[in-house]
């Protein structure tokens, strides 16, 4: 067997040649937005630490991984570095407070604001937020970001794996989200929790002063409204659902003494409810058919993020043009924009949270895959058990206000899973509104919301649950490789493989025309294909992984989600 190393290339995407927007410009949380954001992304200086000393590796650009091409720096961390990062931004006198936002840093950060500490945070898929108001002096100042990042498995790392190949990803570290600064009052809300209903809002706030006065931005005009204490419940007349279909968004602007905050809502409602002896998942209040695709978020420039914001909207209405609703975040967290497109275009999101924990091979995948699909869990130490359950709640916390986000999985394919129905109740009482699905794919426990099976080398027939809501949260898996958009020039990764674009979208047909629509007379209410894009070695993407290429065929792509839609409604009696 040979040991040689397969030859790889760069791939350059649309989102490199001067996109309009870029993370320098972009504010990178538009559900709570103010007038006094600084953005820190941009050129920075690197330096590697080992054994006490730096060596500096010159200039970096932040929010780009040193791994990436895009970073200027093209290296992994070796094991017994550190990443310290480096710069200098520039304050006036300051008369509330200063907070400095991350968006997320793999995984272990520690930051110095003129050489003193400012704060520290565990975990590099979550944001944090630091306040240095009484670290800063008028004029320039130094900062100075510490990154440990062993790929500890005690902590979430989704994908990324030292010895990447096949499904299993560059590994990443450091800055890879925004970073930003924003002046504040110095009594000023510190968060917004937005619940909707079908005909009205609750707004509640944490922080601030007692006096508050909100605006609704409507079609109509504004409408204001006083009042006092840290939550509103606003009726709105006449209201409009939000749906992928028409994704109406409501804008409104919160006064609070100094602060004020553009943000906005959606009305709309996620259930599960019972027609016709059959369990479906509702949106507003209906059956719907989650027409979906895996999403795992990686992009051949800048590896864990696009060149610009335009590269995850690119994703998002692309998809949408192909016919389908529905996107699963597959074990990452993206930075807060996307979820902002998802809801400003109209994409539902499934969200993973991000995995912990051994991956075992045989446990995980070849037993599930010979029919072994109950039965196993996994060990998990204090520490993981801590980080993992946190983290969760807070995953649940920081998308809650985005209607996009329809639905969770707690564990993917039994990787790492432990304790599930526990976990699923802690989840499900932590927030009520979202459906659950405690094991996509196998090792069912007793407590879900959903049955999640995942289907990539058999016929796929869904065992009648008139229970529960079916659904296939992984199939297909196709693969069409494109010469000259591959990233790996010798290997290729997929379930079944289609030499031609044409090919690809007639295995597509057969396999929706001859299997999914069959199943959703089964009950079945939502279905989600492996994948949007071909990720490193992976060439299972319905584009390529520079996004230079979409390889289904627009027209015969949209003809089937209708007929998905329409067979769907039939089902329910529509």
């Amino acid at each position: 067997m040979s040991n040689k190393k397969p030859r790889t290339c760069d791939l350059y995407t649309p989102f490199e040649e001067g996109s309009a927007s870029s993370w320098e410009r972009e504010y990178p949380r538009p559900q709570m937005k103010r007038d006094s954001y600084v953005s820190l992304c941009g050129e920075w200086e690197l330096y590697v630490k080992k054994d006490g000393s730096e060596t500096p590796l010159g200039g970096i650009r932040v929010p780009f991984v040193p791994e990436s091409r895009l970073s200027g720096i093209c290296r992994e961390l070796a094991e017994g570095e550190q990443y310290i990062y480096r710069r200098t931004f520039v304050t006036d006198e300051i008369n509330g407070r200063l907070l400095l936002h991350f968006g997320a840093v793999d995984q272990i950060a520690a930051v110095w604001v003129n050489g003193r500490l400012a704060g520290e945070h565990i975990g590099g898929y979550l944001p944090f937020t630091l306040d240095i108001t009484e670290l800063v002096t008028a004029g320039e100042n130094s900062l100075c970001v510490e990154v440990t990042d062993a790929l500890d498995i005690e902590l979430p790392y989704g994908k990324q794996c030292k010895k990447r190949g096949g499904m299993w990803y560059t590994p990443i570290s450091g800055i890879w989200q925004p970073v930003w600064l924003e002046e504040v009052a110095k009594n000023y809300i510190s968060s917004l929790r937005i619940t909707p209903a079908l005909d009205r809002v609750t707004i509640e706030t944490k922080g601030g002063n007692a006096e508050k006065r909100l605006i609704l931005h409507t079609d109509a005009g504004e409408r204001e409204y006083s009042y006092t204490g840290d939550s509103i419940t606003v009726e709105v007349d006449y209201p409009r659902l939000w749906t992928p279909e028409e994704p109406y968004l409501y804008e409104f602007t919160l006064s609070d003494g100094e602060d004020k905050i553009d943000s906005y809502f959606a009305l709309r409602t996620v259930s599960i409810e019972t027609r016709a002896g059959q369990s479906y998942i509702c949106l507003n209040g209906e059956p719907y058919f989650f027409h979906g695709l895996l999403d795992q978020g990686y992009f051949s420039d800048g590896i864990y993020l696009p060149a610009s914001p335009e590269g995850f909207a690119w994703d998002i209405r692309t998809m949408k043009a192909l016919g389908f609703n529905t996107l699963r975040k597959h074990i990452k967290t993206e930075p807060d924009i996307f979820y902002y497109y998802c809801d400003k275009y109209g994409m539902i999101v499934f969200q993973d949270m991000v995995n912990s924990g051994k991956y075992h091979y045989f446990i995980d995948t070849v037993l599930p895959n010979i029919g072994i699909k109950r039965g196993f869990t996994h060990h998990a130490t204090e520490q993981r058990r801590d980080r993992f359950e946190s983290d969760s709640r807070e995953t649940a916390d920081l998308l809650y206000n985005h209607p996009c986000v329809c639905y969770y999985t707690i564990f993917n394919e039994g990787w790492g899973q432990y304790d599930a129905d526990r976990i699923y109740r802690m989840l499900k009482e932590h927030d009520p509104s979202r459906i659950w699905d405690s094991t996509s794919g196998w090792f069912v426990e007793k407590e879900s919301d959903v049955v999640s099976d995942h289907v990539y080398f058999k016929r796929i027939s869904p065992k009648p649950n008139t229970a529960r809501p079916i659904v296939l949260s992984e199939f297909g898996g196709y693969s069409c490789r494109i010469d000259g958009h591959s990233f790996n020039l010798d290997k290729n990764y997929g379930y079944r493989t289609y030499n031609t674009v044409e090919e690809f979208t007639r295995g597509l047909e057969e396999l929706y025309r001859g299997e999914i629509i069959p199943a959703i007379g089964k009950g079945l209410c939502a279905a989600i294909l492996t994948q949007v894009s071909d990720i490193e070695d992976e060439t299972n993407g319905l584009c390529t992984y520079d996004r230079r290429v979409v390889k289904a065929d627009l027209k015969k792509m949209q003809a089937l989600s209708r007929d998905l839609v329409a067979a769907f409604k039939a089902k329910i009696g529509e």
